[in-house]
């Protein structure tokens, strides 16, 4: 499985097409699903291009995507997007229009208490596992564990050369990981050597602008679509 991530927290990207309205992202989407896609991970915009959790925005954005494609959608609860973890969970119990998940990075603040609000309404929670912070440890050590729909296992460092290694290490300290399917990817120049072992050892892995806006062999990437069908070819 390769899951598409479409923007993330990039408002531009030099020569890379960034998705920011809801139809730039249901296009974004729709191309990328085409590519061999089969999930979509998104990041719904304010009017000024910011992440946000609005349910107005939310609404937007999933229904544009729905609209195009026929596979799962989620979004980022990151609390960048909504620091306040009170008002995290506000925003989580206000929106009209639900996702299929929603990741929720377990270093962040009051990670429990917002994957708890998805569970109630009855949105999947991706686990967001960030290496290089205290996210396993809270993770392993969460009674939420168990009920979470997958682990986002994200490799951080950015050395091509030593993002492997650190995938690994994340892949051990995550152990069995309450039983919940694991998902690896890194990010920036460790995008490619991460998807390249998570699809060695038969993982899911994601590819998209949020991620890295390279292709393999360093040439800048045109669109989401173009990223996963280089994902694709590297099985």
């Amino acid at each position: 499985m390769v899951q598409v991530c479409l923007n993330g927290a990039r408002a531009a990207a030099g020569g890379t097409a960034v998705p920011m309205s809801p139809e730039a992202m249901a296009e974004a989407a729709e191309r990328a699903v085409a590519a061999g896609a089969t999930d979509v991970h998104v990041h719904p915009k304010s009017p000024c291009g910011e992440d946000t959790l609005s349910p107005r925005a939310v609404a937007a954005t999933l229904e544009a995507v729905r609209a195009r494609v026929g596979v799962s959608v989620g979004v980022t609860t990151g609390a960048w997007a909504e620091p306040e973890p009170r008002r995290r969970v506000e925003r989580i119990r206000s929106w009209t229009v639900l996702p299929d998940h929603a990741s929720v990075n377990w270093h962040e603040p009051g990670a429990e208490e917002v994957a708890a609000a998805l569970i109630e309404r009855g949105v999947a929670v991706d686990a967001g596992i960030w290496s290089g912070t205290g996210g396993a440890r809270r993770f392993l050590a969460s009674p939420l564990g168990p009920e979470v729909s997958r682990v986002l296992a994200e490799v951080t460092e950015q050395h091509p050369e030593r993002a492997e290694a650190a995938a690994r290490a994340l892949l051990d300290e995550l152990g069995a990981a309450h039983g919940r399917p694991v998902l690896l990817h890194g990010e920036e120049s460790g995008a490619w050597p991460v998807l390249r072992l998570a699809l060695r050892l038969g993982l899911p892995t994601r590819i998209g602008i949020e991620d890295v806006l390279v292709l393999p062999d360093g040439r800048p990437a045109a669109s989401n679509a173009e990223l996963v069908a280089a994902a694709l070819a590297s099985y």
